[in-house]
């Protein structure tokens, strides 16, 4: 097949993550890269050699020799990157939130439709092992009718920046959109959203916090103003429901992972488990998911078209799989996110339109 070309817009560490796992994608080849950090764009482009570079992104997506662009940017840049990049006629694969509000990831998923490009978002989550078998088990019916799922997502003391690593531009509202629920809770919220089958959104509930300690010097310098604790809850078409807890920094032990509840079954993630009682008996049960790695990898020759999100993305540009919604699964959880903000703020249940219609821009140009 022939190699799908790409330019990075951003060299930070997302992108460094990224460029290691296209070293294992024959199909991938990195033609250019992008970073307002001259030096730091130098020293990822001798290391990957990567034979062009440039300092404005708009060099970039102005390029003929490129099918597809990779936007690793901070939050609030997505939109107007990916939406210059689709407009310039490539395809755009953008690191996750979609965006940092509803509204602008609706204007990212649009401007894919009318450019007639593919739009894929970064879920890392989508292509574990667990997600995968615990897809196989509810496509079969092995959990009976669906009635709640649970995200989870826990760190006991692991703010960005002011406890230790990371830079402030995670913690800052007007570059990032928002705390953990954009940082780690889009992961898991995705994650369940396609277990579920992206269910449409009804209402939504929820609170944010910022109470436990930190450092005072790192909190007065990196202007910390969003979410370290998010919780929520929505109801879905149908009636099914949600609820969520995501913390960055908490006094307590670890959460348990993810679930999913149905009427004959129910699993939990990282590690899958499933229960479900057979002969009258309660069953508690686990699975080799390495060796059913193995035995479907050599079985079914699409099946590394799902080892990872970048895996994914050379293979629909290739045609060998249809692209998986990742876009519409990015932009039903940023609804679920910004309505978790915004029923916080104003102190009771939000209608999904309802939080769709107060969403405003917050895209920083660059």
């Amino acid at each position: 097949m022939k190699k799908v070309r790409i330019g990075f817009v951003g060299v930070g560490q997302i992108a460094k993550m990224h460029l290691k796992r296209y070293q294992e994608i024959d199909g991938a080849e990195i033609v250019v890269a992008c970073d307002v950090n001259e030096q730091e764009l130098g020293n990822v482009c001798e290391r990957h050699g990567i034979p062009n570079r440039c300092t404005d992104f708009r060099e970039l997506i102005a390029r003929d020799d490129l099918d597809a662009v990779e936007v690793c940017l901070h939050n609030n840049l997505h939109a107007p990157v990916t939406i210059a990049a689709l407009k310039a006629g490539k395809h755009v694969y953008c690191e996750k939130p979609i965006a940092g509000s509803y509204r602008d990831g609706e204007e990212m998923v649009k401007a894919a439709k009318a450019c007639g490009r593919m739009l894929h978002i970064q879920l890392g989550t989508l292509y574990s092992k667990d997600a995968k078998a615990a897809k196989r088990l509810i496509e079969g019916g092995a959990l009976g009718k669906i009635y709640h799922a649970r995200s989870t997502g826990y760190r006991r003391r692991g703010r960005p920046f002011v406890d230790g690593y990371g830079t402030d531009r995670f913690v800052k509202k007007e570059i990032a959109g928002g705390g953990v629920l954009f940082d780690m809770g889009v992961y898991h919220i995705a994650q369940l959203l396609y277990l579920l089958g992206l269910p449409a959104i009804k209402r939504i509930a929820g609170r944010t916090y910022q109470e436990t300690e930190m450092d005072p010097g790192r909190q007065r310098s990196s202007g910390y103003n969003v979410e370290e604790l998010g919780l929520g809850f929505v109801t879905f078409e149908g009636g099914v429901t949600m609820d969520i807890i995501e913390a960055w920094a908490i006094h307590l032990d670890a959460f348990d992972g993810s679930c999913v509840i149905g009427s004959k079954g129910g699993i939990r993630l990282s590690p899958l488990r499933f229960f479900t009682n057979v002969s009258d008996m309660v069953m508690d049960g686990s699975f080799n998911l390495e060796a059913d790695e193995t035995r479907r990898h050599a079985i079914d020759p699409a099946y590394g078209a799902y080892d990872s999100s970048q895996h994914h993305w050379i293979a629909a540009l290739q045609g060998k799989v249809p692209l998986l919604p990742t876009a519409d699964l990015a932009l039903a959880t940023m609804l679920i996110q910004e309505g978790i903000y915004v029923a916080s703020r104003e102190g009771r249940e939000m209608g999904a339109d309802e939080v769709a219609a107060k969403s405003k821009s917050c895209a920083v140009s660059l």
